[in-house]
Order: structure tokens, then sequence, then C-alpha cells
């Protein structure tokens, strides 16, 4: 089961365990402190990744090769290539309040779906919000697990992902080919 622990950002000054490894949409990297996963990113260089958690991460002590880290890692990377449906990890979520309320909602989500912007602002009850909204998607540090990736522009077509467009056109193909497989009967 997943837990969840939010907190204000730019809280810090911990020790976080880090890990990366290819996955087939390029490196994967992940850090994890005591209450649990905090920054999943996705590039294709493992220098860069640690870079941006460097930069957004500023007062931690970035620990690599960390176990626990690893073991959350596998589970991320096996959800990113489709050998799993679902990933079970504990989150450590910072941000706004505002942030929070926009990811709680992209948690709800199903698999292989996608909404719009404008219907994620109607969804948190701030329908005059889309460009705030749209903000909190891409100050996600949680890469497929806060599944910004199935948001959409109004007129159904991909717009920034923080990962890149074509990270994102993958993640929603992969999800719905695997809803679909789920979903046909024996």
């Amino acid at each position: 089961m997943t837990t969840v622990s939010f907190h204000k950002a730019g809280t810090g000054g911990e020790r976080l365990g880090m890990a990366s490894g290819p996955c087939t949409l390029g490196t994967v990297m992940l850090a994890a402190g005591a209450r649990g996963v905090v920054a999943i990113v996705m590039g294709d260089s493992a220098q860069a990744l640690r870079h941006d958690l460097q930069a957004r991460l500023p007062r931690a002590e970035l620990v690599d090769d960390d176990p626990q880290a690893r073991e959350y890692l596998r589970r991320v990377t096996a959800f990113i290539d489709g050998t799993s449906t679902q990933v079970d990890l504990p989150l450590d979520i910072r941000g706004t309040a505002f942030q929070q309320r926009v990811w709680t909602a992209l948690r709800v989500i199903a698999p292989g779906t996608t909404v719009t912007y404008a219907e994620l602002a109607r969804r948190i009850g701030a329908p005059a919000a889309v460009r705030a909204v749209a903000g909190a998607c891409g100050a996600n540090a949680l890469a497929v697990v806060i599944p910004c990736h199935r948001v959409v522009r109004s007129d159904g077509t991909l717009s920034g992902y923080r990962w890149g467009v074509a990270r994102k056109r993958a993640l929603i193909a992969r999800e719905a080919a695997i809803t679909e497989r789920v979903a046909e009967p024996a």
C-alpha cells in the first residue's frame, strides 16, 4: 500500500538516498528519505538528472547507490517498462498547498486515460486556475507516481512535460495498452 506524507516545499537538510538506472524511456533517478520517495526524475543522462535533483533539493545530502532507493527504483522501472501495472511506494510529497491539491487529484486519474488541464482545475474546485494547474504539473518531482503525463490540452493534444513530450506520449500509450490487455476477456 502506498503511504503519502505531505509537507511544505523547501524543507530539507536531511540525508536522501539515491539510485539511478536505465529504463525503456532513458534514465530514471530516484531520491528517498526517511518518510519515503522525494523525487523520481527521467532523462537521458544520470549526470543531468543528479544536477536536477541537487537544484531541487539544495539543502539535502544526496547519497549515491542507497539500498532502499535501489529497491524503490526497481519498482519504478518495472512500472515504466510495462512489467508492472502499479507502483507501490511510500511518498514524501513536497509542495505548496495548491500543488498538493493538484497532485492528489492527479493520483486518481485512471491509468490509460487522460484529462484536460481545465477538467483537472474543475476537479479541484478551481475552474479559473487552469494555468496554475499546469504550473503545478510542471513542478511535480515524482514522475509516473504523480501522473502528470495523463493531463492534456483542451483539444486533446500533448503539451509540455517536464521529462519530454516523447516520454509523455510513450507513457500514455503503454498505460492504454496495458489497460486494454487487462480488460480483455480471458
